[in-house]
């Protein structure tokens, strides 16, 4: 398989973000998701596919101009391993943006292709645009709706890479004729009083409404899953030595978690995945995050670091790995909000369960809130570096477009398929640990050592063991459910609230943890977890003191 891969042709495709080289990646590929994975040994994720027996491409992360962030960076280096490199430029904005690229990526010597995108977008002079940039660069230029790419546009496309020649040698020293640039329009996002507030309503919504779905459906489901599922498999097992029931069944069992964490996760990361996906192909994702931008520099981080944030709310793993697009100032800082802030899937989905099993779902939205005024206020304390001199790049306004249901479909496609491949057996596995954790006696240890701290916050012994676990993994908390959630019912909604607030935010997760120091190191992991758990035990110590007061 190796062998095959390595006497395939490699094109990779290369451009300013939002300029539709994800769209015409699933053009040439099909509909399938492609894999992601490092490109030829670098540490860059790259998301890769076929578009025949003998080629594969390769959709790098798209590049800002004089940008100094690892993903702009490894992008550039990782052309040089490619046969054929694809410049994605979008027609509207040709005058500008391919001048700018061919700076950036300097493909001397190397086969090429252009591709002028939205060309659905140009009304006048289309042919004479395209002939001019074929007839200036003498490489082969294809203009298409990277949307809607049909066969014919397509062969065009194989056409032009097999036909991939280096650029002219005088292309450079050549001046690009005026031609019109396109600018997308103008949303209520850029209003200059209005814009930042209706920009983080429309956030809160983007993300609150799948999650109430998600609850509905899950608090709706759990009854039948107890009933029909649940009950039974503890019955079945029953006569079986205690060991294997500790293993399946207990309070850390692979089937009783394992079913617990799918009923209350998968609804969460398919709904926000759905959103997400809607928010970035219509183009409002982008408009946000440039609207957001001066709030979020208040905090250390610019409107760029907010994508990865959200994308946190899905899985803090595959954000630490976006923040690779973060500029090196701000990057650190970018993780620390990750890290304390942002929920993943198993997060929440976790609390979601914890409050309604204990009768307070209502809890959920203050618990949300305070996660996210805390994380903003933990990220500026402990991170000052002004972002005031971040480099100048060249900023791309995408346009407003209608969703369309393939590119929703191939989006949601791959969070579900990185859900069920990567995050459940991971779980699955800490499920064990832990359940041998337990067999030796290191749980209840662990719980007895936690118990007179948590006593300071009027956390009962009870919950020590699954505030532990939460440590190893978000969703921890579940094992609270056991016994239909008797003993959640025994306590006040202020010690629920504690209980979870505490289990969010005392560490990330071993998964992100580990992830945080293959990407940045033991050092600066250790320091992560250690700044928050400061924060996270002053600001439990302020709740206690609120709701006793």
């Amino acid at each position: 398989m190796l062998m095959v891969e390595q006497q395939m042709a490699c094109s990779v495709l290369i451009g300013f973000e939002s300029c539709g080289k994800s769209a015409l990646f699933r053009g040439l590929t099909g509909k399938d998701t492609g894999e992601e994975s490092n490109f030829r040994g670098s540490t860059l994720i790259a998301r890769k596919g076929l578009i025949d027996q003998h080629n594969q491409i390769i959709d790098l992360p798209g590049i800002k101009g004089q940008d100094d962030s690892i993903t702009t960076r490894e992008a550039l280096l990782a052309i040089n391993e490619a046969d054929t490199i694809i410049l994605v430029v979008r027609s509207t904005h040709t005058a500008i943006e391919l001048p700018l690229l061919l700076d950036e990526v300097k493909p001397k010597n190397k086969h090429i292709i252009v591709v002028l995108t939205f060309f659905d977008k140009i009304t006048k002079n289309r042919h004479q645009l395209h002939q001019y940039y074929e007839d200036w660069l003498g490489v082969p230029v294809v203009s298409v709706d990277a949307r809607e790419i049909n066969q014919v546009e397509r062969t065009q496309l194989l056409d032009a890479i097999r036909e991939a020649a280096p650029i002219r040698a005088k292309a450079a020293f050549m001046v690009a004729p005026n031609f019109p640039i396109i600018e997308p329009q103008k949303t209520i996002f850029e209003h200059l009083r209005w814009g930042k507030i209706i920009a983080l309503i429309v956030t809160l919504l983007l993300f609150s409404m799948p999650v109430y779905i998600a609850y509905l459906f899950s608090s709706w489901l759990q009854p039948t899953v107890d009933s029909l599922i649940i009950d039974k498999i503890k019955l079945l097992l029953d006569p079986l030595r205690p060991w294997i029931q500790l293993f399946t069944v207990g309070d850390y069992g692979i089937i009783t978690l394992g079913i617990y964490s799918f009923l209350w996760a998968f609804p969460v990361v398919f709904l926000l995945g759905l959103s997400i996906a809607l928010a970035e192909e219509s183009g409002v994702k982008d408009r946000i995050t440039d609207s957001l931008d001066g709030w979020m520099r208040k905090i250390g981080l610019n409107g760029r670091d907010l994508i990865p944030y959200l994308s946190g709310f899905g899985c803090n793993v595959v954000a630490v790995f976006q923040t690779r697009a973060c500029s090196s100032c701000t990057r650190k800082s970018c993780i620390s909000l990750i890290t304390f802030g942002s929920a993943c899937s198993y997060q929440i989905g976790a609390s979601l369960s914890i409050f309604s099993s204990a009768g307070h779902p209502w809890l959920f939205i203050p618990y949300l809130l305070l996660l996210m005024i805390v994380g903003a206020w933990h990220t500026r304390i402990w991170n000052r570096k002004s972002t005031m001199e971040l480099p100048i790049t060249y900023e791309t306004k995408t346009f407003l477009q209608v969703p369309r249901y393939e590119a929703v479909l191939w989006r949601v496609k791959s969070v579900v398929k990185q859900f069920l491949l990567q995050a459940m057996p991971i779980f699955l596995v800490i499920c064990v640990a832990a359940s041998l954790l337990q067999l030796v006696g290191v749980m209840e240890w662990l719980s007895q050592v936690a118990t007179p701290v948590l006593q300071l916050f009027q956390i009962p012994a009870g919950a020590a063991s699954s505030i532990i676990f939460s440590i190893l993994r978000k969703d921890g908390l579940l094992i609270l459910n056991q016994t239909e959630g008797e003993f959640l019912q025994s306590l006040s909604p202020g010690q629920i609230f504690t209980i979870v607030y505490l289990a969010s935010t005392l560490t990330a997760c071993l998964v992100t943890l580990w992830t945080v120091r293959k990407e940045l190191g033991w050092q600066f992991s250790l320091s992560l977890t250690g700044k928050q758990v400061i924060t996270s035990l002053i600001s439990t110590g302020l709740i206690t003191l609120f709701i006793n007061l």
